[in-house]
């Protein structure tokens, strides 16, 4: 093995016997020159594991610790040991620690324990030679957890009662019973520089941890974790945190875990283990099993990351390559099929310019109310026509019937059975059909109203029609071009968010004579340049025709040109006849010629 801690330990143990990624030797710690009295000292080198360079002493003689640890341990030259830091200050804090301490009275506890306790601690897999390391004692009534300070001295220690967990007390020092002295095992902090360490809430599960040959510290209870400070913890490269199965204590867990950032790594309990589960649960009913059921949670522990996990992107992929097979997961598509297969379907950010009363808000009307009958929810925010209008330019299409008509009521009466049936459609079709005209909008209201008809019509597609860009509302209007790129990436996430289609209508910029550009391209849009960043296809709708001609309305046509596109190639998509008096068009296939 040629990494540096590998090659440190092999130099330094030549006698050690390598296999299966563990090193083991002669422990050079231990006090007995006797080998038969000496423990082994086995050392974790796998550098894939975060325990990589971890030692510890089978026989307990002293705490493991990582390569810092064994340098200091041996009394070597530091700069020969990997990852030592000359340059870093070890500003400890200091304690004036008092002259009294209580290490005799521990001794005299530790001789109180009796067989009925030991065969306690059996029972969740914990041995004597590990009560013996932490110097746990029985003081006659309660359990006594000594918590040693920097100085390897105790002045407190904390009391249970063996059947009453909740039934506990200080003892010593009051001094010493507060933060930051309250860390139980806390010397594991500085013995894991460069390392990892296990942090978990109470005594008992430490032991545990302790018993499996782990470092770990832990805190009397879960909601002690929010004491701890990412100062306290900065030498460590990484924590997990391992505490019991309910709410109080993961919530802690995560409020920590948040501030250490990357170097956390949350430990999830799979979803057969219920509610109010604990460590110490879960090794008495896993026996033989706890070893290897604990090794694989601190394996599938998940990093506290800004990314979101490799296995989620994966999983999400693939759902969505499942979707798309299908026809509800393919992209939206138009009443218009020359315009479906320009554009692939109806999908991410539309933007479409056109010169004034080229017919842009009835062009996406007619795709937004056709989209709503056949049940896609349409969320039409308007600020150019008001609710009412937009109602009745659609039931004239839908009934064929001229607005003025049915304003005017006179009809037939077979004119007056088909208005009547196409207001039941209508009134159907507001439900999939949403018209805002509220000027007060925000992204986040877009968010919510996006999500609430989502969720009313059961469907996980929508399309959002703007009419128009340049209305939508802004804290400032004397930064219009800076609100429309703000809107902009809004749309963006929106879309990413929830998968939204936009349908947006922009305004077209007057060249310097005052007159619109015949030839259309990007340049075209108005007031802002982020439009060819953040638009999925960018389309202008020009007309063929003059507001002094003199031909008839339903003889008129305009073209509609796809000018830029993420994924389609641009050109002029089609033609698209005035469906007059009905506020719609007809597509045309483009001419041999054209």
């Amino acid at each position: 093995m040629t990494d540096p801690v590998s090659v440190f330990y092999q130099k330094q143990l030549p006698d050690g016997e390598l296999k299966n990624n563990i090193l083991t030797a002669p422990c050079p710690f231990c006090s007995g020159n006797n080998s038969t009295e000496r423990g082994k000292l086995i050392l974790f080198l796998n550098p894939s594991s975060y325990f990589h360079g971890y030692f510890r002493c089978n026989k307990r003689c002293t705490p493991g610790g990582f390569p810092l640890r064994f340098g200091r341990l041996a009394k070597l030259n530091m700069s020969t040991v990997p990852g030592y830091d000359p340059d870093r200050e070890y500003d400890v804090e200091r304690v004036d620690y008092p002259a009294k301490n209580i290490n005799e009275e521990l001794l005299d506890f530790a001789d109180k324990m009796t067989p009925e306790l030991y065969r306690r601690f059996a029972q969740f897999g914990i041995g004597r030679d590990v009560l013996k390391e932490m110097r746990i004692g029985y003081n006659g009534r309660y359990l006594v957890y000594p918590y040693f300070q920097e100085d390897g001295n105790c002045y407190a220690a904390h009391c249970i009662h063996p059947d009453r967990p909740g039934d506990a007390f200080w003892y010593g020092d009051e001094q010493f019973a507060t933060f930051p002295h309250t860390i139980y095992n806390g010397q594991d902090i500085g013995f894991c520089e460069n390392g990892s360490l296990i942090i978990t809430e109470g005594e008992e599960n430490l032991l545990l941890f302790k018993q499996l040959g782990l470092p770990c510290i832990a805190l009397p209870d879960a909601s002690d974790l929010s004491l701890l400070s990412a100062e306290a913890l900065r030498y460590l490269s990484t924590v997990f945190l391992f505490v019991n199965h309910n709410p109080e204590a993961e919530t802690s867990a995560r409020s920590l875990a948040k501030m250490l950032g990357h170097k956390a790594r949350l430990v999830h309990w799979p979803e057969q283990y219920g509610r109010r589960y604990s460590i110490i649960q879960l090794a008495r009913e896993e026996g033989s099993r706890f070893p290897s059921t604990v090794f694989t949670l601190l394996k599938n522990a998940r990093a506290f990351s800004p990314f979101t996990s490799p296995e989620h992107d994966h999983l999400a992929f693939v759902e969505d390559l499942k979707k798309k097979e299908s026809a509800h997961g393919r992209n939206l598509q138009s009443c218009f099929p020359l315009l479906n297969e320009a554009l692939g379907g109806i999908s991410g950010i539309n933007i479409m310019g056109g010169l004034p009363k080229a017919g842009k808000s009835t062009f996406f009307l007619q795709i937004a109310s056709e989209m709503a009958r056949q049940k896609i929810p349409v969320i039409y925010y308007d600020f150019e026509n008001g609710k009412n209008k937009i109602y009745l330019r659609t039931l004239a299409r839908i009934n064929r019937l001229s607005g003025e008509a049915i304003l005017s009521r006179t009809l037939s009466e077979t004119e007056e059975a088909t208005l009547n049936q196409s207001l039941d459609d209508l009134k159907e079709m507001l439900t999939f059909f949403r018209v805002v005209n509220d000027r007060a909008l925000s992204p986040e209201l877009m968010r919510r109203q996006i999500d609430f008809l989502c969720h009313e019509t059961h469907s996980d597609q929508v399309l959002v029609v703007i009419d128009s860009l340049h209305k939508l509302p802004f804290k400032d209007l004397s930064k219009r071009r800076t609100g429309i790129n703000a809107w902009l990436r809004e749309l963006e996430a929106i879309r990413d968010t929830f998968g939204a289609s936009f349908l947006v209508i922009s305004e077209l910029s007057r060249g310097e004579n005052g007159q619109y550009d015949r030839q259309p391209h990007m340049g075209s849009f108005k007031g802002s340049g982020d439009i060819e960043y953040s638009a999925d296809n960018a389309m202008i709708l020009l007309p063929k025709w003059s507001p002094f001609d003199t031909t008839p309305q339903n003889k008129r046509h305009n073209e509609l040109w796809l000018v830029a596109s993420r994924e389609k190639s641009p050109g002029l998509v089609a033609t698209y006849q005035i469906d007059f008096p009905f506020w719609g068009f007809v597509e045309h296939p483009l001419s041999s010629d054209g």
